[in-house]
């Protein structure tokens, strides 16, 4: 019966994810990019207004605590594992297209952010939250669409964000170290109660500390492993751009990919990666202390430059040139390919990639907890949060233990059905989006603050 049941929902996310759902969401990165004049050439202001302070705004954590939040929750093993799949799958031209898909993708999550602050909402305690079910019911009056995306979220945030980043955890702690995975689930779960039973604030202050220290220690692991491989650096760029565009076979250890093959599972990783459409990184965004949406929009844009942009772009380079430079690399899955190609670096590689899944896992444990936790406010009211979650800690322990094969294809369907009624909600309320980028961005009143009426005065009536 399980087996009968795991079938069936891989099918469905082997049809979730197909063809469909790729053109949809890159579509909606064409799309908004072309509409919203290329929003990418901004992104070193992006980068800047993410660490300053916007003093004086409404919001519950910096602009910079809300970036952090999505970040962890967006950098995950996918950015290693995931790219390794890629490779596997559709060869190294696959690399090119997940870095393309990052760079349109960053017009999507701005689009996000921007409708995040637009629609938010304060609450009775003097909290701000908001996401796509906001702009769905405030933006559209489609309540009954952001109820869907609340439900989709809720149960995704067990899935993708709980119980596989635990799992992911105790089995690297296992292989690696012999720990038990009884012994690492409690620990993963203490720590992680530690954190959000303290609620977004909490979440954000450990995401401040946790993400810039572990993509900064991965950048400059990343940096050195090209270094240690820097006489097949160039030639792994040729190779990811001529088999990115060439029908034929590629070589050099590779399995034959084609464009068909390279374009299908390099954008369906670097979409699934940096979550630009998914609607997940707007429900923190929310919370962001920011004096208008555009501001919020821009920071909220960078998460997806720093994620697929940078980090999965350096990760597939690493891979591409590992399998160069070690002809001896074979494969079958993404994960045999990442281990073979980091542990094939003396000292540093083996390490590096432990400390990567490890921080990466954990910090998309923290990110989802606040996902799931505002879409089951949305669906039944702050009293049911505290329920959420003790059971998302009880989660973590369960998915140290257990074989999520299932959850796994739950997971991706429900990701999938979350990034359409969010997309819809980009495509449909774009004019509002272009409107207020040409009063904030395009007539450059970036310091300007949001009318008192529009600055999250709408009362949620939430029990």
């Amino acid at each position: 019966m399980a087996d009968t049941i795991n079938q069936i929902f891989s099918q469905l996310s082997a049809f979730l994810w197909g063809w469909p759902m790729i053109i949809l969401l890159l579509g909606t990165h064409l799309y908004l990019t072309i509409r919203l004049r290329f929003p990418q050439r901004k992104i070193f202001t992006a980068i800047r207004l993410s660490v300053k302070k916007d003093d004086g705004s409404t919001g519950d954590v910096s602009q910079f605590g809300a970036l952090s939040t999505a970040l962890a929750a967006t950098i995950g093993t996918g950015n290693i594992v995931g790219v390794a799949t890629a490779v596997a799958l559709g060869g190294p031209g696959a690399v090119f297209w997940c870095w393309l898909t990052g760079v349109f993708g960053i017009s999507t999550k701005y689009a996000e952010g921007l409708l995040a602050i637009k629609y938010r909402v304060k609450t009775k305690d003097g909290r701000m939250i908001g996401g796509p079910m906001y702009a769905l019911e405030r933006g559209l009056g489609w309540k009954w669409l952001g109820v869907l995306f609340a439900f989709f979220t809720a149960i995704a945030s067990f899935g993708i964000g709980n119980t596989v980043q635990a799992n992911a955890i105790a089995t690297i702690s296992c292989q690696t170290y012999g720990f038990s995975p009884y012994a690492v689930g409690l620990v993963v779960s203490a720590l992680t109660a530690a954190v959000i039973l303290g609620g977004v604030k909490s979440i954000a202050r450990v995401c401040e500390m946790l993400v810039p220290l572990m993509a900064f220690c991965y950048v400059v692991g990343c940096i050195y492993i090209l270094f240690v491989n820097g006489a097949y650096v160039w030639p792994a760029i040729k190779l990811i751009g001529a088999s990115a565009f060439s029908p034929e076979a590629v070589g050099g250890g590779f399995a034959g990919g084609s464009v068909m093959m390279a374009a299908r599972y390099g954008i369906a990783r670097g979409l699934f990666s940096n979550e630009s459409g998914l609607g997940s990184a707007p429900i923190v965004a929310a919370a962001a202390q920011t004096r208008n949406p555009v501001r919020q929009a821009l920071v909220s844009s960078s998460g997806t430059f720093w994620d697929t942009v940078v980090i999965c772009a350096l990760t597939g380079l690493i891979i591409v040139s590992s399998i160069l430079a070690y002809p001896d690399i074979t494969f079958n899955d993404g994960a045999a390919l990442t281990k073979a190609a980091f542990c094939k670096i003396p000292y540093i590689g083996a390490p590096l990639l432990s400390f990567g899944l490890l921080t990466f896992a954990f910090s998309t444990i923290l990110g989802w907890s606040y996902y799931g936790e505002r879409a089951v406010e949305y669906l039944n009211g702050k009293r049911w949060t505290y329920v959420y979650r003790v059971l998302y800690i009880i989660a973590v322990f369960i998915g140290s233990i257990v074989n999520l094969s299932l959850v796994w294809n739950i997971s991706d369907c429900m990701n999938a059905l979350m990034a359409i009624p969010n997309l819809l909600s980009l495509l449909f309320l774009s004019g509002i989006i272009v409107h207020e980028t040409r009063k904030y961005l395009w007539h450059d009143r970036l310091d300007e603050g949001m009318p008192e009426d529009m600055d999250g005065a709408a009362e949620a009536e939430l029990q």
